[in-house]
């Protein structure tokens, strides 16, 4: 079993006071690995490391840093295979996602962030008068906090640390307790690499400790977290009462789905499938409100409770299966529990609503794909984020009514139209809140565009060039070129 200690300053140290945990895979209750459990000095020890290194870090040619992240990016290549392999035992997700989706995203955001930052510029700014010299510039913030989940660990780590440290930032990672492995393995990535000291540091450990410790540091200048509301309001709390770091927010969602009289349903029904199913549906944009136009209903439903039922469940290590296991009881529990409630409440159950338990799945939380029939808007099932793999259905006679039940949430993450003409996709588009707009495809998330939510969903953006922007302030700056500056007059 492996044994991960914290990541301070270019070297492996042991928490302070010697406490550890174990990660165990959620999908066969094997436990995986011994990571430090960082108290809050540990914290402070990688932040005030991360404060040292910074001022060279931020002055370093753009293209040195750049040329650094793409020397990492090479050594990671080659152990593609056991980083998706771990990615997978310790998030309970197939070894088919993790070698697919999650390695290659991974891969792509440290290509893309380290070449773009070569092309970070500032703005000359023409002011009235021609008086003065008006020019922008960007710049790091300093020490920047990342809080990452468990769902995506390496995807969601690098969609955030690569644009930070590209940028000139140096930056704490912290990964979720329930599935730290891989982001602690890949400090050894970065350390072979040759990135100098304090750069990238990498702490494990308990939210409520180790998380509410790097909030509250007044030597982080930014945090960027991934994960629940709840948890996020407490990071815009902590700010006001510290520092006032900068914020970066990415949360929840109870992502709607449209399937317009017009749309091709077989295609349409597979783009659901994998908007909930995906990943457990354990995804903030997940897909979880299906509304369909009743004239296509019936034959929508019956391929989607079809096919629902044939999605293959089972053995996270070999490549066929297609979902995997929930993170761990707590899960369940909550997933489960939204089912039974729903039904209670006068939802129909059409298909799932039950954990798997033939071996090799008796060890797991392996929960089937739900879909549940509902006439109500106003039920827990279909307001509140479940975080499982459960849909609900409800009819809609036209497409202004459909619109008003997709918006009618606190959630704005993302959201999904599907037909075949074009001014209804485009007016769905503009009617729809939510920071992404998915038109006859779903949960399509790419590092070169920009990715976040509206409303209870999150602040800022993460992706795209909006993205590496989050990570720099704005400077202006003013050469005065005009006669000689005596406003009041005085006389020599």
């Amino acid at each position: 079993m492996k044994k991960l200690k914290l990541f301070i300053d270019n070297q492996w140290v042991e928490p302070e006071d010697g406490k550890y945990f174990t990660s165990y895979c959620p999908a066969t209750g094997e436990p995986l690995a011994e990571l430090a459990s960082a108290s809050a000095a540990d914290v402070d020890k990688a932040v005030q490391a991360a404060k040292r290194a910074f001022p060279e870090w931020s002055k370093m040619d753009s293209d040195k840093r750049a040329d650094l992240m793409m020397k990492a990016l090479d050594i990671f290549r080659t152990r593609k295979q056991e980083f998706a392999e771990w990615e997978a035992k310790d998030t309970g997700k197939p070894l088919n996602e993790t070698v697919n989706t999650d390695l290659p995203y991974t891969f792509r955001a440290m290509e893309y962030f380290s070449n773009l930052s070569r092309q970070i510029r500032g703005n000359v700014i023409p002011l009235p008068g021609h008086t003065a010299f008006c020019y922008e510039t960007y710049e790091p913030f300093g020490v920047v906090g990342s809080v990452i989940p468990w769902n995506f660990p390496l995807h969601i780590a690098t969609r955030t640390i690569c644009p930070a440290l590209s940028a000139g930032n140096t930056v704490v990672l912290k990964a979720s307790s329930l599935a730290p492995i891989t982001c602690s393995m890949m400090a050894e990535i970065f350390l072979e690499a040759g990135f100098p000291k304090g750069v990238l540091n990498v702490v494990s450990g308990a939210g409520s400790v180790t998380g509410e410790a790097m909030l509250r540091n007044y030597d982080v200048n930014m945090v960027s977290f991934t994960g629940s509301t709840e948890v996020g309001r407490r990071c815009l709390q902590a700010s006001a009462e510290t520092n006032l770091k900068k914020v970066l927010l990415e949360l929840g969602g109870k992502g709607p789905f449209i399937a317009a009289k017009d749309c091709l349903v077989d295609d349409a029904v597979n783009s659901l499938i994998i908007g909930f199913v995906f990943m457990q549906g354990e995804v903030c944009c997940a897909s979880t409100r299906a509304y369909v136009h009743k004239d296509i209903y019936d034959e929508f439903v019956t391929k989607l409770v079809k096919r629902c039922n044939a999605v293959r469940i089972g053995d996270i290590m070999d490549m066929s299966t297609q979902m995997g296991s929930l993170i761990d009881e707590h899960q369940f529990t909550q997933i489960d529990g939204y089912v039974q409630r729903a039904q209670k409440d006068g939802a129909k159950l059409l298909c799932g609503g039950f954990r798997e338990t033939k071996p090799p799945m008796d060890k797991g939380f392996f929960y089937r794909p739900t879909v549940l029939e509902v006439t109500s808007n106003d039920l827990a099932c279909v307001q509140e984020e479940i975080f499982g793999p459960v849909v609900v259905v409800k009819k809609f006679e036209d497409i202004d009514e459909a619109l008003a039940l997709a918006n009618d949430t606190v959630y704005g993450l993302g959201a999904t139209i599907w037909s075949e003409d074009y001014r209804t996709l485009i007016r769905g588009a503009e009617t729809l809140n939510a920071g992404i707009v998915w038109m006859n495809t779903n949960v399509m998330s790419k590092i070169e565009a920009s990715y976040g939510g509206n409303k209870q969903s999150g602040l800022g953006r993460e992706g795209g060039v909006v993205g590496l922007m989050e990570y720099l302030k704005c400077k202006n700056n003013v050469m005065y070129l005009g006669p000689k500056d005596n406003y009041y007059g005085f006389k020599e």
